[in-house]
């Protein structure tokens, strides 16, 4: 028996099936040692690969909805690896092909890829990198059937709510503002405080759109060296700059059909913002140290936690690049807008982080509730949700005050437990309008005439709030 031979038998021998939802790699190539030695390096990492020294025995293998990804040598003997990923992708569009190539190969590699395959690694590679690209590839294959599932409605789910909850009207009307935004298509402009959710903004949106299937690059702006900018966005040919010993394409090209996502897009650096007005108006990139025209059909979603006008009369960012960026802009809202939604999210932060610790999850007394509903957050949701996580680990929440649940008022009672809350919610929301009444009683849902009688009968005076700004 061989040694690959052995090696499938140990794992066939009395093993339990393997569960699809986990996903399954399935191997190509003619030579058997590097099939024998690849495997035990999967092994070793924890996943299981199937092998296989023909592109036929694959095929017999894929279904839509197949729930795994293909690694495949593009040399081989009767039908080669270009050819397995035509016929893998009449099968099923979306699923992950990952070709392995000589040297020579590579431009091939570079014109598969824009027909669709999810990646190309260039021999001689390392199992670790193998192992690296596989891993991303199934959490895209499991992300992909997922979102196919709630498509279908399979349990009425409504995702955006799932990701972005909070009941208050403003909270409302921005999931509005971000459901008609995903289906238009737009390039669009996010805009937030730090911890207001922008990320998570930028991929509900995608997941909600035409697009939800292809690639969801994202990209931090501000954590980019300004020498390497061109380079990560655009790509570049072999001798492009000095250290250029390889070609490799771009993160723009990588997000091929897909959304590239630009964090903190007022970070990017002066000069290279008219390369990327052009790229906007364009829809094509070129890499650097190459005449070649890349046609780029992705959509371009940008976020910003600063006033870009601002920026822009600074001299700091371009005014056309805004104007190009701005057609649609989401601003989200920060936590002290929407103190209402403060118990439930930090009742499902805990919970979630109760879950992920395998702890019981505490319980929040009222009061608790209500004192965290009038701090003001300038971390924002994530913030609160770091103070959740202290919470659930029975952890003090805040410079020393212990997180326990008995948190209350000995005698309160259930109406004064009201008034309270009732008191501090107006508070929380006069000091972040800075006393100014139209946005607070709009913001609560209220009269004027209602906001005025509750003040006086909390001892309120928005005075005392001018006087802070």
């Amino acid at each position: 028996m061989t040694g690959e031979a052995a090696t499938n038998a140990s794992h066939a021998g009395g093993q339990p099936a393997r569960d699809p939802a986990d996903g399954r790699i399935l191997f190509l190539d003619d030579e058997e040692d590097i099939r024998i030695s690849t495997r035990q390096a999967f092994d070793l990492d924890g996943l299981e690969l199937e092998c296989f020294d023909a592109a036929e025995k694959i095929l017999a293998e894929i279904r839509p909805g197949f729930s795994g990804v293909i690694i495949t040598d593009i040399r081989m003997p009767g039908m080669d690896g270009i050819e397995l990923l035509g016929k893998v992708l009449e099968t099923d569009p979306d699923l992950p092909v990952i070709l392995v190539t000589g040297h020579g190969d590579i431009q091939l590699a570079v014109e598969a890829m824009r027909r669709g395959a999810y990646d190309f690694i260039e021999k001689p590679f390392t199992t670790a990198h193998l192992i690296a690209v596989s891993r991303k590839a199934l959490e895209k294959r499991a992300l992909t059937l997922e979102l196919r599932r709630l498509r279908s409605g399979a349990h009425g789910i409504d995702v955006l709510e799932a990701t972005l909850p909070g009941r208050s009207e403003i909270m409302r009307e921005t999931r509005k503002q971000i459901r008609a935004a995903a289906q238009a298509g737009m390039d669009l402009l996010i805009v937030g405080e730090t911890g207001t959710g922008k990320d998570i903004t930028a991929r509900a949106i995608h997941r909600l759109s035409e697009r939800a299937e292809k690639p969801f690059v994202s990209i931090n702006c501000g954590a980019i060296p300004a020498d390497h900018f061109e380079s990560e966005l655009f790509g570049h040919e072999v001798g492009a700059f000095p250290g250029a010993l390889r070609a490799r394409y771009g993160r723009l090209e990588h997000a091929r059909g897909g959304t590239v996502f630009l964090d903190e897009v007022e970070s990017m650096p002066f000069e290279l913002q008219i390369k990327f007005l052009q790229v906007l108006q364009d829809r094509s990139i070129r890499r650097l140290g190459s005449n070649e025209t890349i046609e780029l059909d992705v959509r371009f979603i940008a976020a910003s936690k600063v006033d870009l006008a601002k920026e822009v009369g600074g001299g700091r960012f371009r005014q056309d690049l805004l104007f190009r960026l701005n057609a649609v802009t989401i601003r989200l809202p920060e936590l002290a807008l929407r103190p209402g939604d403060i118990p439930l999210l930090f009742s499902g932060f805990v919970q979630e982080a109760a879950n992920r610790h395998q702890v019981e999850p505490p319980t929040a007394a009222p009061m608790l509730l209500t004192d965290l509903s009038s701090r003001a957050w300038p971390g924002n949701v994530r913030e609160l949700k770091n103070a959740a996580e202290r919470f659930a680990l029975g952890l003090d929440l805040f410079g020393g005050e212990r997180a326990d649940s008995s948190h209350e008022t000995p005698g309160s009672t259930l109406a004064e437990h009201m008034s309270e809350h009732e008191r501090k919610l107006i508070a929380s929301s006069l000091a972040a309008h800075g006393g100014s009444l139209k946005p607070v009683y709009e913001a609560l849902g209220i009269s004027r005439k209602s906001l005025y009688e509750k003040m006086q009968r909390h001892g309120l005076s928005r005075e005392d709030y001018l006087d802070k700004q």
